[in-house]
């Protein structure tokens, strides 16, 4: 699955040129041009890493990045400045801000950076291929579940990628609004987010996981769903 990058930028060259760039590397890109439409797209799009401009028109990148914080607290933010802004850029490490990049710079460099944020990240769910839990391992690629008795279940894509990312982010409650975000890739506001309820019932039903008690993927109350880490012996 490609990592999707958000780009929010106010000159137009210098978007473009990152967006370009990031295409030609095999990033799937989402552009915005100015404050408000950054803050609307970093609240409510599903991404896996947001490049942000500091001084835009509308909301600046400061505003951006405490609400991103506020709704999105893992996912990696790189901000870039301008030579000249040192105390912004210790705003945004400080509001947390992953790293930062000084304008002018090389498209190489940027690269890197990303390359680098996205490797540490703990949103980096797309690596996970199997997953063991409590009595069978769940093959991600060959979308199946092996329970120890020698009996398989298959898993459809969708149950497939749902399991992929409450997995990689293990042990931290997850809402509805950042799955269908995540997972789905659309905006909560255009569909009923009773939709992963019933898919997280089909997938505990196929984990043999009790509703009435779940070992392996949790409710949390008012926050959502988590895997649960299983204890070591």
């Amino acid at each position: 699955m490609k990592r999707r990058v958000l780009v929010v930028e106010d000159d137009r060259a210098i978007r473009q040129g990152i967006v370009d760039a990031l295409g030609f590397a095999g990033y799937d890109v989402l552009e915005a041009a100015n404050g408000d439409d950054g803050m609307r797209m970093g609240v409510r799009t599903g991404y896996d890493l947001l490049l942000l401009d500091l001084v835009l028109p509308g909301p600046g990148g400061l505003e951006i990045l405490a609400e991103v914080r506020t709704c999105r607290p893992t996912v990696p933010v790189i901000i870039l400045t301008a030579r000249g802004e040192e105390s912004d850029r210790v705003k945004g490490l400080k509001l947390g801000a992953d790293d930062y990049v000084v304008k002018p710079f090389s498209i190489k460099e940027l690269l890197a950076r990303i390359e680098a944020v996205i490797r540490r990240t703990p949103e980096r769910s797309g690596d996970v291929k199997t997953v063991p839990f409590p009595g069978g391992t769940a093959d991600l690629d060959r979308r199946e579940v092996r329970f120890g008795n020698g009996k398989r279940e298959e898993l459809s894509e969708r149950e497939c990628e749902l399991l992929r990312y409450l997995a990689g982010n293990a042990g931290r409650a997850i809402s509805r609004d950042e799955i269908l975000r995540r997972v789905w890739r659309i905006d909560p506001d255009k569909i009923e987010t009773r939709t992963i309820d019933m898919h997280i019932a089909r997938l505990r039903e196929k984990l043999r996981d009790d509703p009435d008690d779940p070992k392996i993927i949790a409710t949390v109350r008012n926050r959502g769903y988590v895997f649960v880490v299983p204890r070591a012996p």
